[in-house]
């Protein structure tokens, strides 16, 4: 989940070059006035117009691409009029707006008979900035501090935990790239996959539930009025370049020290040589140092984990509060008795992702190597389990009134304006003639899905199934992170096919989960997939 979908974006109708308009239509009035009947060539095959999937017209044998062969599927196109209704729309509008199919999307209503009495308010706006899995993060942790301190409307501020969790990452980046050059072997190059992965996003906004986890553990959480955003948390990626300029840099320089240091140390050089090479933890201090700089001058500096900060609010009767407490101690008001969820002792750190990654064997558990943001803190555990377990597990924690945390990718058959998600959505087949018929497996194989982007369920509608008398949910409710502009008021609509194939991860309680799952997350052995697997992605 990364920066690419995580925030909204639109499209804007481009106008029609009149110049191109005028071409066109030459080219279209062409086709009208000539004969399509082909000569035969020994060059060309002519395949039967009943050929499934094949046009009636010829094509060459010769692996080139032809200029004659492209100029007959051309002439293919264009000779049918549905065709040339497709290109006149297409030319002068938005292609989302032209095949999306409104009638089949009217079911898609924010009607649910399962909702959480207690969404949170107000809907939050991460802005210009991959920080969706810090907004829904938030978005899932003040729910019982708002019950707590009888608040209407409340944000956690996202900006406070950006800060560290990118002071984090840098010092997370900057230990990988010492203990790859001085453990690896062939991972050492640096032209490893494993190194190129690494140099590609050092200080990534995205994130996953574990890191957030890790944060909110050493670090706590704040009000946003006690750190609210600055520009350069709502626009970040100025800051993300430099930070990435920065640290490829200093990952350099440290790979270097380290591959002398060994160079020296193998050649059996006494103990003046080993003076001369710089102290790898004071080189490393220094940039890390420079990082801290950086993020505080464009973030503001935050409040410490163990210093106390002054919350004063008005509560949902309007009555004045003033609160002195640390960020760890605010923290822990959510662990409160009668606070935090329905088993009464859960924390954020008990909570854990289920997966839904039909490459791999369900009922196991997943890591991805080399993936976290603290030294030291959690590490990412996923465990892999199949849809109807899944969503078992969000509609228990639902009914039981509990937000839930889930990634997925929403750029795919989802529209930002109308807030609905729905795999009939757009129908690229009518509009050209293909059919895009990958299952979920073979999207995660050939990179063409993953999570991009986390948000938070809070409904669920759930009828009870014409052929099995089953019940089974149908549609879901979403709130998103894209401001009250998206979507109906900030809330989304996701179809249950849907969330079938688009959604890889939903964030539980142990408590409603079966004991086959609680087994594997506390006594499985962890498959470890390589960093740059779809599983890595960072929401």
């Amino acid at each position: 989940m990364g920066n690419s979908q995580s925030s909204p974006r639109q499209v804007p109708a481009s106008k029609p070059d009149p110049a191109v308009e005028k071409l066109l239509a030459q080219q279209i009035q062409n086709l009208r006035q000539m004969d399509l009947e082909q000569q035969d060539s020994d060059e060309y095959i002519h395949v039967s117009s009943s050929e499934k999937g094949i046009p009636p017209q010829t094509y060459s044998t010769d692996p080139r691409l032809s200029l004659s062969t492209t100029t007959q599927w051309e002439k293919h196109l264009l000779s049918d009029p549905k065709n040339r209704l497709a290109l006149n729309a297409l030319l002068s509008n938005d292609v989302r707006s032209v095949i999306a199919n409104k009638v089949l999307t009217l079911p898609d209503t924010q009607t649910f008979n399962i909702k959480i009495p207690f969404e949170g308010a107000p809907v939050t706006n991460q802005r210009s900035s991959g920080r969706c899995w810090l907004f829904a993060t938030t978005n899932v942790l003040r729910v019982p501090l708002m019950k707590k301190y009888n608040l209407k409307d409340f944000e956690l501020s996202q900006a406070y935990l950006f800060f560290w969790d990118k002071l984090e990452k840098a010092n997370w980046f900057l230990e990988q790239m010492i203990d790859i050059a001085r453990h690896g072997e062939e991972d050492a190059e640096l032209d490893s996959r494993i190194v190129q992965e690494l140099l590609g996003a050092p200080v990534n906004d995205g994130g996953q539930w574990d890191m957030a986890a890790n944060l909110v553990e050493k670090y706590g959480l704040v009000p946003q009025k006690c750190y609210p955003d600055s520009y350069n948390a709502m626009n970040s990626s100025a800051m993300g370049g430099i930070l990435t300029t920065k640290l490829r840099e200093d990952g350099l320089v440290l790979r270097d020290l380290v591959r002398k240091s060994k160079s020296k140390n193998s050649s059996g050089s006494g103990p003046s040589s080993k003076k001369e090479t710089p102290d790898l933890a004071g080189v490393k201090a220094k940039m890390m140092q420079e990082v801290q700089t950086i993020l505080t001058l464009m973030l503001g500096p935050p409040p410490k984990p163990d210093e106390e900060f002054t919350w004063e609010y008005y509560d949902a009767n309007d009555k004045y509060h003033k609160m002195v407490k640390t960020p760890l101690e605010f923290a822990r008001d959510m662990s409160s008795p009668g606070v935090v969820r329905a088993l009464g002792n859960a924390d954020v750190a008990e909570l854990f992702s289920l997966v839904n990654d039909p490459r791999n064997a369900y009922g196991q558990l997943l890591t991805v190597e080399r993936l976290g943001n603290v030294v030291g803190g959690k590490g990412i555990r996923y465990v892999n389990v199949d849809m109807e377990t899944m969503k078992g597990a969000a509609i228990r924690m639902l009914k039981a009134g509990l937000p839930v945390f889930f990634g997925s990718d929403v750029g795919k058959f989802s529209n930002s304006q109308s807030g609905i998600m729905d795999l009939g959505l757009y129908d690229y087949g009518l509009a050209f003639n293909i059919n895009l018929g990958m299952s979920k497996s073979q999207r995660l194989r050939v990179r063409e899905s993953a999570m991009t982007h986390a948000m938070v369920l809070t409904g669920v509608q759930v009828d009870e199934d014409e052929k099995s008398g089953k019940r089974k949910s149908v549609r879901w409710r979403v709130m998103n992170s894209w401001g009250e502009t998206a979507g109906e008021k900030g809330y989304f609509v996701m179809t249950d096919a849907w969330m079938d194939e688009f959604v890889y991860q939903v964030v539980v309680d142990p408590g409603f989960v079966g004991k086959e799952v609680k087994d594997v997350l506390r006594g499985g052995k962890a498959k470890v997939l390589p960093l740059w697997d779809p599983m890595g992605a960072l929401a």
